[in-house]
């Protein structure tokens, strides 16, 4: 493919490139996004073949970004994010400091100056926001507090991205082309521009953007709403790079968690899914056609050495950081997982060190060798990380949380574990497990809320609530509260992992307690059920059959007609229509 070629020849090229080679890999068990970054890798200029033209790719790859940033940002909001900000800014500044000193270490046993392995590590430290979000997003684990704090540190890993691009050239004295402003004023306006762009957005943005979309929902017209959705986001988006000097992907993620705050959220999301999913695979071809296999072969050892900094190195930091603010095993291992791959930021990095002579182009095609192959190879950590989550040292790491100041899961004070018989267990306290709280509040029923978000814990203490802070899959955590002794064990959390593992231990703890589960697949259904889960709850289920309820009122229906009229449409489907624990 030449440069010659018009933009639906580069699109059908390389989409039709990421289709085939997305669905061989996935037919051998691999993730489609190798499949993707090797469908770049063919079309780059580094192998033999068509070529595509990378300008444009990565132009069309910036909207794929733009497009999942906002996406995440709409699914999120900003009530959930403001908690774990504390241990994302963290945990990122102890790693980015540790890495900083690793890559000067490995730049003076290679022989290279002490500028390029500070730079080297600073792009190591950066972790790519749109693969973990992804691969977050695949696992369905983004709405999780694991899910939470992973995509806390990725954003917090932009920002400290574009400040650094912005300071390098200043902190460098006699280098061409570096700018006289002191290092600290270019911090210092950074900084001060991020802070009005928020301000604007949160203030301004937060009531008009919401009600923009408001008023185009009203009219009815999907088109309008589509290109209503995508102006805003490609336009906040812009204006935080141009004005502000952001990023185009902080923009969008911003521009989405103003959106999530209102009730056309699930709407907006729904619209943006198509061109998102189809626009983010651009991202990964792009990445792969900077992919040199030729330096790669002939640069093993540096960029093996590299690589295991990246992959293997700063994830251990990061849990380790993770496990001393407090948090679980696996909710340690998930979000240094997502870490383990270099950002696409890196490139700017790297591209603004080698204009300033910062960095050699052997440098630079190191960083690069090593980005691709460390997001080729990331979802495949998240196997590893798998099988690590049943491993956890008691005379270790465990030992050392449970005598980390408030990090061992613990009833109310003065509560007794023992007087708690013929209660419920609420595994997660997020919006469903908020209502179910509600009701068994209401109707007087005794009950215990396990949940991973330190203050949410804290509040419901504060409001007479039993509540214990733990891992929910963690076995230790369940015996804590009682499972043994629990009428009923609700698990209201979305993550299908630890939904297992809630239901393996329970069962065999206490053969007579009912287990309820939310879950969202068929799959994971049957899966549960096996586990000993007693009744499983199918979330698109539930509301097809509520907004059958409603439907059938309109015409006049009776509910007592409505309602046997629905358990014979859940049993028709396969569902079980009678209500009722084990006993």
């Amino acid at each position: 493919m030449t440069a010659e070629l018009g933009l639906i020849e580069h699109l059908t090229i390389a989409l039709g490139a990421a289709f085939v080679a997305g669905f061989v890999v996935a037919r051998v068990g691999l993730p489609p996004l190798v499949g993707y970054l090797l469908a770049g890798v063919l079309l780059g200029p580094a192998t033999p073949g068509p070529i595509a033209d990378l300008a444009l790719a990565t132009q069309l790859a910036n909207i794929g970004i733009v497009l999942l940033m906002f996406g995440v940002g709409v699914q999120l909001s900003v009530r959930e994010l403001l908690p774990v900000w504390r241990e994302a800014v963290v945990g990122v500044a102890i790693q980015t400091v540790i890495l900083t000193l690793a890559g000067m270490g490995l730049a003076r046993l290679w022989g290279w100056t002490d500028t390029s392995g500070v730079l080297l590590g600073l792009a190591a430290s950066s972790a790519s926001t749109v693969v973990g979000t992804r691969v977050l997003m695949e696992r369905n684990l983004l709405d999780s507090t694991p899910g939470r704090l992973a995509v806390g540190s990725l954003i917090v890993d932009d920002l400290q991205t574009v400040v650094l691009m912005l300071i390098v050239p200043s902190v460098v004295a006699g280098v061409p082309g570096a700018r006289e402003l002191p290092w600290f004023w270019a911090v210092a306006i950074s900084l001060g521009k991020a802070f009005v762009f928020g301000v604007l957005m949160f203030f301004v943005g937060a009531r008009f953007v919401p009600w923009l979309l408001l008023q185009v929902a009203r009219i009815g017209s999907r088109e309008l709403m589509v290109l209503g959705v995508f102006g805003v986001v490609l336009g906040v988006a812009l204006l935080s790079q141009s004005v502000f000097g952001l990023s185009l992907a902080l923009g969008a993620f911003v521009a989405g968690l103003v959106v999530s705050e209102s009730d056309l959220s699930h709407h907006v999301a729904a619209e943006s899914l198509p061109l998102r999913d189809a626009f983010s695979v651009l991202f990964f071809i792009a990445a792969g056609m900077l992919f040199d296999p030729v330096f790669t072969g002939t640069h093993l050892g540096p960029v093996g050495v590299f690589l295991v900094m990246v992959m293997v190195f700063k994830p251990l930091i990061f849990v380790g950081t993770v496990l001393a603010l407090g948090h679980s095993w696996r909710t340690a291992l998930l979000v240094a997982t997502t870490r383990a791959q270099i950002g696409e930021f890196s490139f700017l990095l790297g591209t603004v060190g080698l204009s300033l002579g910062l960095m050699s182009t052997r440098e630079y095609s190191l960083l690069l060798a090593a980005t691709v192959l460390s997001i080729g190879l990331n979802p495949a950590m998240f196997h590893v990380a798998r099988l690590l989550e049943g491993w956890e040292p008691v005379s270790g790491l465990s030992s050392l949380r449970r005598a980390a100041p408030g990090a061992e899961p613990r009833l109310t004070a003065g509560e007794d574990p023992e007087r708690l018989r013929g209660h419920v267990v609420l595994c997660g306290y997020g919006q469903v497990g908020r209502v179910i709280a509600h009701a068994l509040s209401r109707r007087g029923l005794p009950f215990l809320v396990v949940d991973q978000d330190r203050r949410q814990v804290e509040a419901l203490r504060r409001r007479g609530i039993r509540a214990i802070y733990g891992d929910a899959g963690h076995p230790m955590t369940l015996d804590l509260a009682g499972v043994g002794r629990a009428r009923a064990v609700v698990v209201a959390i979305s993550d299908p992992i630890v939904a297992r593992r809630v239901a393996d231990h329970v069962r065999k703890a206490n053969p007579r307690v009912a287990i309820l589960v939310r879950t969202q697949s068929e799959a994971e259904r049957a899966v549960l059920e096996r586990l000993g889960a007693d009744e499983v709850v199918l979330a698109d289920l539930e509301v097809g059959l509520e907004m059958v309820r409603h439907v059938l009122r309109r015409f006049g229906i009776s509910p007592l007609e409505i309602q046997g009229f629905v358990q014979g449409l859940r049993s028709s489907l396969g569902y079980p229509t009678a209500e009722g624990p084990r006993v």
